[in-house]
């Protein structure tokens, strides 16, 4: 049994005041198998950093271009992007697009969704399990069991969903309202060398789309500030040659805006999102169809189904590619990207 399970065992049997030796505790995320291969501390990737800037509109990024947004822009010459991806079908809304982000899955429960359907900080359900009606997996626990270290931080409170829902595979959980005061967060833990996965939530964009309008002169502001965190948290990783060398970033959002609200699933500026990929390996300055046109289909305007043949690029990609990235199997029960065929490198 490694250390790590050790600790998980422990750290069980303290939280229900008991335990049986016979059979590992029973806990939201699971226990840790012996048998699942180790993150691979060979392999060109080591490390991912994900990123999800809430609310953010793609139509910001072409209105502000490169020199409103040169981080974001350059997050996508060096890697493999797409302005057109597309957030969950059922909802544009926070939390439920973020859960899927984490185990890859859709929104509904009844068709093997996460379940997750509100938007705050309901404690009940206490956890995706318990909305799911099911054992539900993510990229946490996935990690977890491999014997990787994981973090989440986060810029809105609702995130502590996540922790009650795997407490053991999430080994830091730092929930900071104020953005910038979390970007100092995520870089202190970038001197680690044993984390294989960092979530990074912002909320900027978000905040000020609610308050003045997506779109707006000052939502644009709040992406040219989220931009230049972005932009922090780049640099930190590009200044450390080990740190450059072994990780990738792959940036999202849970859905864009127009107006002063997003909930609106059928409507075009909500469910348009972007979706970025750098890191070793990754082709730089590539379009994301380009690379996957077997698998693949950019939807133009459309909104898509589940049931489309060939899938856009979905924010709930992000899980099964940063395991893929890793080495790793795909989430179990996962749906998007669980084949795991979603490409980031030149064919051959």
């Amino acid at each position: 049994m490694t250390l790590r399970s050790v600790l998980a065992s422990v750290l069980a049997c303290s939280a229900v005041g008991f335990c049986l030796t016979a059979a590992p505790a029973q806990v939201p995320d699971g226990s840790p198998s012996a048998s699942t291969a180790r993150v691979s501390a060979d392999d060109a990737v080591e490390s991912v950093l994900a990123i999800s800037l809430d609310g953010l509109n793609p139509e910001a990024l072409r209105i502000l271009g490169r020199k409103g947004t040169p981080h974001l822009h350059a997050l996508m010459d060096s890697g493999a992007s797409t302005l057109n991806a597309r957030t969950e079908h059922e909802l544009t809304i926070t939390l439920p697009n973020h859960t899927g982000m984490v185990t890859g899955r859709r929104v509904e429960a009844s068709s093997g969704g996460h379940g997750v359907t509100w938007n705050d900080d309901r404690r009940r359900p206490a956890t995706v399990q318990a909305a799911a009606g099911e054992r539900v997996e993510s990229v946490f626990t996935s990690i977890h069991e491999a014997g990787g270290s994981t973090a989440l931080f986060a810029s809105k409170t609702k995130f502590s969903l996540w922790k009650r829902s795997w407490p053991l595979s999430i080994d830091t959980t730092r929930i900071r309202l104020d953005n910038t005061t979390l970007t100092r967060s995520v870089r202190r833990d970038l001197r680690r060398r044993d984390r294989a996965f960092r979530f990074v939530h912002f909320s900027l964009p978000d905040q000020v789309g609610h308050a003045r309008g997506f779109m707006s002169k000052p939502y644009l502001r709040a992406v040219k500030k989220v931009d230049a965190l972005v932009g922090i948290l780049a640099d930190t990783v590009h200044s450390d040659a080990e740190l450059d060398g072994s990780t990738a970033i792959i940036l999202t959002s849970d859905h864009g805006g127009l107006g002063t609200g997003h909930s609106d699933a059928r409507r075009l500026p909500n469910y348009r999102i972007a979706f970025m990929v750098s890191g070793p390996g990754v082709m730089p300055g590539t379009d994301l169809y380009a690379l996957n046109p077997d698998d693949l289909q950019d939807p133009g305007a459309r909104r898509t189904t589940y049931d489309d043949a060939l899938q856009p690029v979905r924010n709930g990609d992000l899980a099964n590619l940063a395991l893929d990235l890793l080495d790793l199997d795909a989430v179990p029960g996962s749906e998007h990207n669980a084949t795991l065929d979603l490409d980031v490198t030149p064919a051959g």
